[in-house]
């Protein structure tokens, strides 16, 4: 790889995470129990607790949503959308344990959050320069 097309990868990874989210929800989050571990999600793999994967109803599977407490938006991470879910009335988006425990919220069980979509599977980074 040559370093103009290191530059330009770093590049379009600083606009991405820089960009406006396409949506944004408030709700209730959880996180997967324990014994999932190994299910097959709505993606077709296998649900991996240490993966930052997360269950939502209508995103498209494999965008990338970014999750913040609402009482503390210090606490964020970025996770993919694999499965499903929840399926509890009131809660918006279910978490694989490593995001949980990313935002705090393992010894609380469930916590408000923001979620704010980032981008669609269908929205691929193309590099802006090209080795020949």
């Amino acid at each position: 790889m040559n370093k103009l097309m290191i530059i330009s990868c770093i590049g379009m990874l600083c606009l991405f995470f820089t960009f406006s989210a396409f949506s944004q929800e408030t709700g209730l989050a959880s996180y997967y129990h324990s014994s999932l571990k190994g299910s097959k999600m709505s993606n077709g793999e296998r649900y991996d607790p240490e993966g930052l994967t997360c269950a939502h109803l209508t995103a498209p599977l494999g965008s990338l949503m970014k999750i913040a407490r609402k009482d503390n938006p210090d606490f964020s991470v970025i996770v993919t959308v694999t499965d499903r879910g929840p399926h509890v009335k009131g809660r918006i988006i279910d978490l694989s344990r490593r995001a949980a425990r990313e935002l705090g919220i393992i010894d609380r069980g469930i916590s408000e959050v923001v979620i704010a979509l980032i981008t669609k599977p269908d929205s691929a980074c193309v590099p802006l320069v090209t080795s020949n």
